[in-house]
């Protein structure tokens, strides 16, 4: 070993010990005679001491290292008269009497430093630099330990880490698929995983009753902050299991990784229905650190000659705690938040609860003092609130309240990261509409099974099918879905007609799964966590996974470090069997 001790472990024990440490300049400072420099590695930072008027051409070799060179030092170790008690090291330092350059360094493109003057696209071309930062470096370093106590838990309960094949079968259900052309079965093609769902479902067939997999799945879909092309998920199945056995499992789950990670002691997560989700918070992943609730006010505001109001499908307010004294100019901006195109409402209306008991409104011209305090009853309002409605068809008018709810909170300062409330929501819809086709299409994936009560709406009303799914979701956001899969030939068939496969379609692509449900396919069901998401919440609180991935796509799915995706030679194409005018 080219050291002896990292440049995170030495402390006043260490006092007298001549020791070696390798690591990269991270600072310098000159003080008269002396030479400072903080040495950097993974484990932490180390102070060495150079002195000039004790060996002159160590101290001008030492005054030549620039940032990021790659240094060898050997020295004692000394108590410093000048303590750092922010950092472990900070009682000692290293008297410098041998030093090599390892390797030097050109100045790097940005500071090194948690508050970097890099840019995010900068930062990203040289990502081998940026995670020397100890933000990104201790995000990644935190993200092993979610992995550890992860396969700790699990390991723990007799699950299997088992790996399923990258190389698969396109069935293009849900996102686009990554497709990989065969040089040796020329025209047809692999498909890189989406998720393991078949794999893991065919594993409970053999009789591995409890797998798991920290796998790498692949989707080419449009990106956001917590999108990837290319992202891991903790994968896991069970058999002979109902619902509430998986609920039990992964709530476990979750509890020791926060207990290990952060020595967080999580209580019982609350449950709660889809239904209830969409009706109370407007969404189905509730932010349940705040209050603030959806009320649905349609049959109180209907019927004062308001055309709005009184043609609406839906009528929903909030009531904001203490922002009654609003301005015209705050009220305004809400107004311009809800009917922004992503979020699509017409307009927005408020009711001021002032503090002497009356009401001040932005349909005073339609609504008495009477009807304003019946509103205020219906929205749980106290004096000093500010009511804030939304009308329109029900599904718009829901999502716009519930963007306005999460947007209210942050100007309140409710949505603290360092406040966790996970829960489970359940009774997820089967199916959903196609917005384009019309046709019925799976909310979860074609292979989720149902409540055996909701059969007899197949052929009436298919909407009110609910699923047997569930979703773990933690201050808002989605951090896993699950169900209780089919395992019956017949009912997947089913299932597969009523998104409008044909027969020859599902036999083309589902014939492998449906024969292996006719050789003793046990019951069963599941959950994939969403892993880069998972650490990101557990350790920051925040949604954006893109610094706990070691090398992550940009917003446009490149890789600018190593500059792809490009294109590949007409060599390669040909011996691919793909045409090569348009490449």
């Amino acid at each position: 070993m080219l050291r002896t001790h990292t440049c995170g472990e030495l402390t006043l024990t260490n006092v007298s010990q001549a020791v070696t440490l390798c690591g990269w300049v991270h600072r310098t400072r000159e003080m008269g005679g002396l030479t400072f420099i903080d040495l950097r590695d993974r484990y932490g930072i180390t102070q060495l001491v150079f002195n000039s008027d004790l060996d002159k051409v160590l101290g001008e070799k030492a005054k030549k290292l620039g940032r990021e060179y790659v240094i060898q030092v050997t020295g004692k170790v000394v108590e410093r008269s000048n303590k750092n008690l922010k950092i472990p090291t900070g009682e000692i330092e290293i008297m410098a009497a041998v030093l090599e350059v390892l390797n030097p360094s050109k100045v790097p493109p940005f500071t090194l430093e948690d508050d970097t003057d890099g840019g995010d696209e900068l930062r990203m071309k040289y990502r081998y630099l940026d995670l020397r930062r100890n933000m990104v470096k201790n995000n990644l370093l935190n993200r092993h330990k979610v992995a550890r106590a992860v396969r700790e838990y699990l390991d723990g309960q007799g699950f299997a880490d088992i790996e399923t094949p990258f190389l698969i079968k396109s069935t293009p259900e849900g996102a686009r698929d990554f497709v990989v052309p065969s040089r040796v079965n020329k025209g047809e093609f692999y498909a890189l995983p989406q998720s393991p769902q078949t794999f893991k479902q065919l594993l409970m067939v053999s009789g591995f009753d409890r797998y798991y997999q920290i796998v790498r799945c692949f989707r080419d879909e449009d990106l956001r902050a917590d999108r990837q092309p290319e992202f891991t998920q903790i994968d896991c199945e069970m058999a002979f299991v109902e619902q509430e056995d998986v609920l039990q499992m992964f709530e476990g789950m979750v509890k020791h990784v926060f207990q290990k990670v952060r020595n967080i002691e999580l209580g019982t997560l609350p449950r709660m229905t889809y239904a209830d989700a969409l009706k109370y918070y407007g969404n189905d992943k509730p932010d349940m650190r705040f209050g603030m609730l959806l009320h649905d006010l349609t049959g109180v505001v209907k019927g004062n000659g308001f055309k709005v109001l009184d043609d609406a499908e839906y009528a929903g307010a909030i009531a904001v705690p203490g922002a009654a004294e609003y301005t015209r100019k705050q009220t305004d901006e809400l107004t311009e938040f809800v009917k922004r195109p992503q979020i699509g409402a017409k307009g927005l209306i408020y009711v001021k609860c002032l503090a002497d008991g009356t009401f001040k409104s932005s349909v005073d011209k339609f609504y008495t003092e009477e009807d304003l305090k019946i509103w205020a009853e219906a929205a749980e309002a106290k004096a000093g609130d500010l009511i804030l409605l939304v009308s329109g068809e029900l599904t718009v008018a829901r999502r716009a309240l519930s963007e306005l709810r999460l947007e209210m909170g942050d100007r309140l300062g409710l949505r603290n990261k360092d406040v966790y409330k996970p829960l489970w929501v359940l009774d997820f819809p089967l199916l959903e509409k196609d917005k384009d086709s019309g046709g019925w299409m799976a909310c979860h994936h074609p292979f989720t099974s149902w409540k055996s009560e909701d059969e007899q709406y197949f052929e009436t009303a298919p909407g009110k099918i609910r699923a047997n799914a569930y979703d773990f979701v933690l201050n808002g956001v989605e951090l896993s879905s699950g169900s209780i899969r089919i395992h019956d030939r017949k009912k997947q068939e089913k299932m597969f007609a009523a998104i409008g496969l044909t027969k020859e379609e599902t036999e083309t692509k589902f014939s492998f799964i449906l024969n292996a449900f006719e050789y003793g396919a046990p019951p069963h069901g599941g959950v994939a966590f969403g892993f880069d998401r998972f650490c990101s919440m557990i350790v920051s609180g925040q949604e954006n996974i893109r610094d706990f991935i070691a090398f992550p796509k940009n917003n446009a799915g490149r890789d600018t470090m190593i500059d792809t995706p490009s294109s590949i030679s007409d060599a390669q194409l040909k011996e691919l069997g793909i045409g090569i005018e348009h490449h």
